[in-house]
């Protein structure tokens, strides 16, 4: 269609409407006779759709009968239902605008209690963002809407409660990272794809999550989740301990506030911001997390992760931590082997150096053209010192570099240094948490000053520390050039002077040393009033939810990355998945949902078969009253 063409079809609507637009006689596509429309309309009746319907007649177009058929649902659409008899109620065929609905033996006037919006909502062809659904039923199989529900009670309206958390999801699953995202589900079909007459606002999400924070009720939620994710690892495992990786992660601020700063590996420099502990799985799901705004570090929060898990999986069964080096010290290794607690982790330098030939031991890894042998061997345990006992050490050689790997476990050397090798999968839980999930966003800017008792290092201590470095460069520069040259040099003077001046600068600083301690309460400090931390309660009920869909993704990848041709894109076609549009057949017992994903032809032979999967784990909408079974399949183009 030329642009002149459609200016003219422009301007023939805004004067007389659709009817304007209805074929003419003159080089245009023609009218139907009435012979020919009722051809059509008995062919719609039978349920032909209109390619099918096409098929039947001679001398129409596809365009054509696309029109007649979208004429002739508007009409049938604006028809008045006839009074129904009590005998035929079972029988009828419940018709809504825009959704195709199956036939049913139950109806919403015949059930009014459990009549819902799937039920009475009028809506366009397509529900956009439907498939947010395969997300918000997978939650709802994790049990995040049961333990939600058990935390809103008491605190806000439970319908409420669930919309929030649907909303939420939904943002989430469509590459919005924070809950100001929820206005991108605010299209026609929101009121569908939620189950409620009104989409919740940004404000109105955050001002009901809040909510359900208070009262240590954010803290509840998440633990309650962390108990789920522990009972289904448990009817998995075998004789094995569980092994969990535990790691931090600093989460950056750039905002107006004094905010404590803290070590960020990335930048290779401090930043303000808050420190996340997190713990991961063995497969590199994440658990939970604790955040610390106060950077403590790794080895000061070993034992209260341990706590955290015992409370949970009991005293019985075997729990395994790995984490890096800078938890390994004497006093921490000592502590969580009293404790019962298995671990593995890297020896910190220094540690005595094996030849080449003392690597008597292979283990392979992967398969193929990808397999890498490692050479390692185990040596006598090794003595922590100080009374501390002794712990296994296996001494591996990498690329001609020795790692030598600390444990207190009776698993095999191999089996231990997998787990290490595997600590990788948490950093990438980090780097993809972050880009995908929008885990280092505030969710909350709210601040509330920190704790004048708490005892934080001094920053006038720090400020004399940083003093007496830069005067004792000053001096080694000074004496570097005094040798240089001789004393008749202006420059020898010179330097004369430099030394003279920073020794004068390091005497007057290590008088006032001893009268300024490194740590001090904040009170006492120049902070005192300014040092701000954030209220991280909402973010922590946030992050439960992010948590779950992180996990959540990482089954449905699974299950859709055998059919792929590239099974490292899976979670990538997974983002366009939930994106996607659907048309949506509600039944008695059944939603279908005819899922139109933005993929390649290959793409989409992958989605059938995992479409199928999915519909075989019985998923179900928490807003659902019926409790309607999901039925996903996708529409080719």
């Amino acid at each position: 269609m030329s642009t002149e063409r459609l200016r003219q079809l422009r301007r023939e609507y805004e004067a007389g409407g659709l009817e304007a637009l209805r074929p003419g006689e003159r080089g245009g596509p023609r009218r139907l006779c009435e012979r020919e429309l009722a051809r059509l309309t008995r062919a719609f009746e039978s349920g032909l759709a209109p390619t099918a319907a096409q098929r039947t007649m001679k001398g129409v177009s596809l365009s054509t009968v696309r029109r007649a058929h979208r004429t002739w649902r508007a009409s049938r659409a604006a028809k008045p239902a006839p009074e129904a008899s009590r005998g035929s109620a079972l029988s009828r065929t419940m018709t809504l605008p825009g959704i195709e609905m199956l036939p049913t033996d139950l109806s919403a006037e015949a059930h009014p209690t459990d009549a819902s919006v799937l039920d009475q909502h009028r809506t366009g062809p397509l529900v956009q963002h439907a498939g947010a659904w395969l997300m918000i039923a997978m939650l709802a199989r994790f049990g995040v809407h049961d333990v939600f529900q058990q935390v809103a009670a008491g605190r806000t309206d439970l319908d409420a409660a669930r919309v929030a958390l649907d909303a939420s999801i939904a943002t989430f699953a469509v590459d919005e990272p924070t809950l100001e995202g929820v206005r991108r589900l605010a299209t026609p079909t929101a009121p569908l794809l939620l189950q409620t007459p009104v989409v919740p606002s940004p404000d109105a999400l955050r001002a009901l999550m809040d909510d359900l924070s208070v009262d240590l009720g954010a803290f509840a939620a998440h633990f309650k989740m962390l108990r789920r994710y522990l009972d289904d690892d448990r009817q998995l495992t075998t004789r094995e301990p569980g092994v969990y990786y535990v790691d931090n992660h600093l989460r950056p601020y750039t905002g107006k506030h004094v905010i404590r700063k803290g070590w960020r590996m990335q930048d290779k420099r401090v930043r303000p911001g808050v420190s996340d502990y997190y713990v991961h799985d063995a497969d590199g799901r994440p658990l939970f997390r604790i955040d610390v705004p106060s950077h403590d570090s790794l080895s000061r929060w070993l034992m209260p992760v341990v706590d955290h898990l015992r409370a949970v999986v009991g005293d019985e069964d075997r729990v395994l931590l790995a984490f890096d080096r800078s938890g390994a010290y004497p006093e921490t290794l000592a502590a969580l082997r009293e404790a019962g607690c298995e671990f593995v982790t890297y020896e910190r330098s220094p540690f005595p150096r094996l030849p080449a030939s003392a690597f008597t031991s292979e283990v392979t890894f992967g398969d193929g053209g990808k397999a890498e042998t490692l050479r390692y061997v185990e040596a006598a345990r090794t003595n922590l010192k100080k009374g501390h006992g002794r712990v296994r050490r296996i001494s591996v050689l990498d690329e001609g570099r020795q790692i030598n790997i600390l444990a207190s476990s009776e698993l095999p050397a191999e089996r231990l240094i997998a787990i290490m090798r595997g600590r990788w999968c948490q950093e990438n839980g980090f780097k993809h948490g972050n880009e995908r999930w929008g885990i280092n966003h505030l969710d909350s800017r709210k601040v509330v000053p920190v704790d004048p008792d708490a005892v934080m290092p001094n920053p006038a201590r720090r400020r004399l520390d940083i003093a007496r470095r830069a005067a004792s460069v000053r001096e080694g520069d000074g004496r570097n050039k005094l040798v240089r040259f001789p004393k008749d040099d202006p420059r020898h003077a010179q330097a004369v002077s430099v030394i003279a001046n920073a020794i004068a600068e390091e005497q007057e600083i290590d008088a006032l040393r001893p009268s300024v301690p490194k740590y001090a309460r904040v009170a006492d400090t120049e902070l005192a009033g300014k040092l701000m931390k954030h209220d991280g309660r909402r973010k922590l009920l946030l992050d439960t939810v992010r948590i779950a869909c992180a996990n959540a993704e990482s089954d449905l990848a699974q299950m859709l990355a055998t059919a792929m041709t590239k099974p490292r894109e899976a979670k990538k076609l997974l983002s366009n998945i939930f994106r996607a549009p659907a048309k949506v057949r509600v039944g008695a017992t059944v939603i279908s949902v005819d899922l139109v994903p933005a993929a390649t032809r290959s793409e989409l032979d992958a989605i059938e078969p995992f479409l199928a999967d999915l519909s075989a784990l019985d998923l179900r909408l928490p807003g659902d009253p019926r409790r309607r079974r999901l039925r996903f399949k996708s529409q080719r183009r």
